[in-house]
């Protein structure tokens, strides 16, 4: 049926030029087509969004009517194998070697290994939830198209449109962080390649070239083709593995128990404290979890290459780190270049420049992988007509999405070039473990929550238990930003969350996944939340206003655009989408 819906859509566009830019392929909705029907949409603004408050996308919309916007099919070309080094190129890049140091210095002292397995517990338990619905809705729009079915489309477009942003603004603060990298390597001076203008502002007045070009051709090669993009990956993988690897053996053959005293030095504060920064090192997946419509087998694939891949980072990481406070105390660990300077300690200087290209290296497979996920990110919010539908054109000879991945290079090229890295970074934080909560609340709404099945009583007794967990998980959060170290406080908090997850369970499952699934429902997902919230909570006020004031200019352009837009796809007539299957 899939390939019959997809072969009909191709055939009826191959008369059409792919290279079009007419104003009817940006906003052929009915809300746009002159001025008169623009202001009757406008004035109808209110019911419009009471509408799309409450609207839900299905399964079989994401799967199937979405793609045929597209007009030419995605190459399901990855296997398991794939999966599992775009996920570990995206992942492992510099914040390993960057990160490390800094945290074992100044807060978690050698339990830093702590730090690593706690992030990478709740990132595990976040990869479950991408992995059950990957298997269920393969698509390209990963969390965008889960949360569209699960919360609605409002939710689902702040969602988007905030990691839109990061993962732009992520990609312009790979391409200055590699820049940077390769100057410090050449001339000692980060800023070797740049140039200053004088006459503009402080923290953009510094025009990075080379960031430019970085992110120009690293987009460009997954444009030219996903199957490409994955083997260069791949092979480039695979030597920061061996690096890893030398890594770790050496530092285990030269470390030094008595290096591991005092083991906490700055107590369980410090160790949460490092965990909320190291947690960085382990984002991207969810950029590999938007591969899941070129996926040969995704109810095989997507578990193995998800699951498989954090697991293995996740123990890669805690053995690096314990490496590394095993190999020089920790109050003498070079903030600024820890590995590097470990190696010279031992007399083996040389070794620093493996690391270097390591890091290097890991840089550059982070914005690979993240080209092809924010670009198909991109081209599912296109499908759902939230951005214009023409960054949804698949090319037919490339498989790929072309427009998508433009508008994402230009616009990160841009921010490139202008803005330091310290302004960049500024940007970064919150969303990604907001969304990371939102996936592990509509898994629970997926699996205890089905339209027209559940009965009323069930879903109101669901919203009381899923209130108590996260209430609860804001209070521990509370309590633990408010330096209370009493064990009242959290015996209270973590009772109730324990009650509200075990009133859950006891509740009747609506569904159950056809082929994999999260284990241990609701509990895995609620202590997903529990973990989420927590590490938001060590997040500094700059973050939260960052998402406030972002999301607030995203809610301009819905009101006044994206709303319009998803109305009338949702609205559709008859006879409009007989027009629309014949455009």
């Amino acid at each position: 049926m899939k390939e019959e819906i997809q072969g009909s859509s191709a055939s009826s566009s191959s008369k059409r030029s792919y290279w079009r830019w007419s104003k009817r392929d940006f906003f052929p909705e009915s809300s746009f087509q002159s001025l008169a029907s623009y202001k009757a949409a406008l004035s109808q603004t209110c019911p419009r969004l009471t509408d799309r408050l409450l609207a839900r996308s299905s399964d079989s919309n994401e799967l199937l009517t979405l793609r045929k916007e597209s007009e030419n099919p995605m190459q399901r070309c990855l296997t398991w194998w794939d999966l599992i080094w775009l996920s570990f190129g995206s992942v492992v890049g510099s914040g390993i070697f960057v990160v490390t140091g800094q945290e074992a210095h100044f807060h978690a002292g050698p339990a830093i290994v702590l730090s690593y397995a706690l992030s990478g517990l709740s990132a595990l338990l976040s990869v479950f939830c991408y992995a059950e619905f990957g298997v269920e809705i393969p698509v390209a729009g990963g969390s965008f198209s889960y949360l569209r079915v699960e919360l609605g489309d409002f939710v689902a477009f702040i969602a988007a449109g905030n990691i839109l942003l990061e993962a732009i603004v992520g990609a312009a603060g790979l391409g200055r962080a590699w820049s940077s990298y390769l100057a410090t390597m050449i001339k000692n001076n980060s800023d070797f390649f740049r140039f200053k203008v004088n006459s503009f502002a402080e923290g953009f007045n510094f025009l990075d070239p080379v960031a430019v070009l970085v992110l120009l051709v690293a987009n460009g090669i997954a444009m030219s083709g996903t199957r490409r993009t994955s083997w260069l990956n791949w092979i480039s993988s695979l030597v920061t593995a061996g690096v890893i690897v030398f890594v770790i053996v050496v530092g285990f053959i030269h470390a030094k128990s008595s290096n591991l005293v005092p083991f906490l030095p700055h107590g369980v504060e410090g160790v949460f404290q490092s965990a909320a920064i190291v947690y960085w090192s382990y984002t991207g997946f969810d950029m590999v979890a938007n591969m899941a419509e070129e996926t040969k087998k995704p109810s095989r694939d997507i578990p193995i290459g998800l699951v498989g891949s954090m697991s293995m980072i996740s123990v890669i990481y805690c053995l690096m780190a314990l490496a590394l406070v095993m190999m020089v105390k920790y109050t003498e660990i070079d903030v600024n270049a820890a590995y590097a300077v470990a190696f010279g300690q031992i007399g083996m200087k040389w070794a620093k420049y493996l690391v270097s290209i390591c890091a290097l290296k890991g840089m550059t497979t982070s914005l690979l992988v993240g080209s092809l996920g924010q670009a198909r990110y991109t081209t599912q919010i296109a499908r759902a007509h939230m951005i214009p539908p023409w960054f949804a054109l698949v090319h037919p000879k490339t498989g790929t999405p072309i427009y998508a991945t433009l508008l994402v290079t230009i616009l990160s090229a841009i921010i490139a070039f202008f803005s330091s890295l310290d302004v960049l970074s500024s940007v970064f934080s919150f969303t990604t473990l907001f969304i990371f909560m939102l996936m592990a609340v509509a898994l629970l709404l997926r699996r205890y929550c089905v339209k027209d099945v559940s009965p009323g009583n069930d879903f109101v007794k669901f919203l009381v238990c899923l209130s108590v967990i996260i209430g609860s998980s804001i209070g521990v959060t509370a309590l633990w930003k408010s330096n209370v170290r009493g064990w009242i406080g959290y015996m209270v908090s973590g009772l109730l969350w324990f009650l509200g997850t075990l009133g859950m369970a006891l509740l009747p499952k609506q569904r159950v996944p056809k082929v994999w699934g999260v284990p241990l429902v609701p509990w895995l997902p609620a202590l997903s939340i529990g973990m989420n919230l927590f590490l938001l909570g060590s997040l500094g006020f700059v973050a939260f206003l960052r998402f406030i004031i972002c999301t607030s200019a995203m809610l301009v352009y819905y009101l006044f655009v994206g709303l319009h837009a998803t109305y009338d796809v949702a609205h559709q007539t008859p006879e409009e989408l007989k027009i629309e299957d014949g455009k």
